[in-house]
């Protein structure tokens, strides 16, 4: 009923760009004529049997396809669940090594999404392997999030194995024994990690609309001379889409990180149930520019 309501089209068609492969692949269109790059995901997770996991990396691999033919500016971020994770761990890997290699053919990337906190070890191990493997060197990165206390020791491995991060601040429900329970413990260790990153010499994502953090980030590269094109902000679709235009206008790397599919309503459900404040969040940024 919510996917076929009047305001469900509304909230989809803002958030969301649309259920098909072509409708994500026009809307990046759109992001790429604006001066963004786009990161594209399919949304689903959890998936429940190996049949849904093959499906997933199929929609993929045509992603990576048309990504090449149409010459967009653009990579694929996934899921492990999505992969099939909970079904079987090795079909999983082989599914996110099938496409990370096509990926390095194509001179693309793969962006291997964080889940929950029972996921996030076995994400980066898988993360770390595939880019060990021959040429997935630089074609393959993950994400680490700021309210998690482990993360500055995940950062300091990922980047001893010159893997490409993308930084955010977490949207997931923890408890206090693994992750930072007040907002200005979260913003002060996304800052601590984002310096570490911008400093790396490797190509980051800073994933935020926080526009606090945004002008601190600009301010740390200019003082510490670091170049505009070494890192990249990242943003949701529909969200601040004024502040990802100044940005870009004033030079600055900017991502677009459009999500699509079927699953939408359940997306957007999981997530407001895990983190209330959420739904203040996208309400805030619905009827904002």
């Amino acid at each position: 009923m919510a996917e076929k309501s009047a305001i469900g089209r509304r909230v989809s068609s803002r958030f969301v760009a649309g259920t098909q492969v072509d409708d994500v692949l026009k809307a990046t269109e759109t992001v790429n004529k604006l001066g963004h790059s786009v990161s594209i995901d399919n949304l689903g997770e959890n998936v429940t049997n190996a049949e849904e996991a093959r499906h997933s990396a199929e929609l993929y691999h045509r992603l990576l396809d048309e990504i090449a033919r149409r010459g967009l500016n653009a990579n694929i971020s996934l899921k492990l669940t999505h992969m099939g994770l909970d079904v079987d761990e090795r079909l999983a890997h082989e599914l996110v090594s099938g496409l990370v290699a096509k990926a390095a053919l194509l001179k693309s990337f793969v962006r291997v999404d964080m889940e929950g906190s029972p996921y996030t070890q076995r994400t980066l191990d898988c993360v770390h392997e595939l880019h060990r493997q021959p040429g997935n060197k630089g074609m393959v990165g993950t994400v680490i999030q700021s309210y998690l206390h482990r993360s500055e020791s995940d950062v300091e491995k990922l980047l001893a194995g010159g893997i490409r991060i993308r930084l955010c601040k977490g949207a997931y429900k923890e408890p206090p024994e693994i992750a930072f329970q007040k907002k200005s413990e979260v913003d002060d260790n996304y800052i601590k990690l984002m310096k570490i990153l911008m400093k790396s010499g490797i190509y980051h994502g800073l994933a935020t609309h926080d526009e606090r953090i945004i002008n601190d980030a600009k301010a740390f590269a200019i003082a510490e001379k670091i170049p505009r094109d070494s890192f990249e902000f990242q943003m949701l679709h529909g969200i601040r889409r004024d502040l990802q235009q100044k940005l870009v206008a004033d030079g600055w790397g900017m991502r677009v990180y459009i999500p699509f599919g079927t699953e939408w309503y359940p997306y957007f459900m999981r997530r407001l149930a895990e983190r209330p404040a959420n739904v203040f969040f996208l309400a805030k940024n619905f009827f904002r520019a």
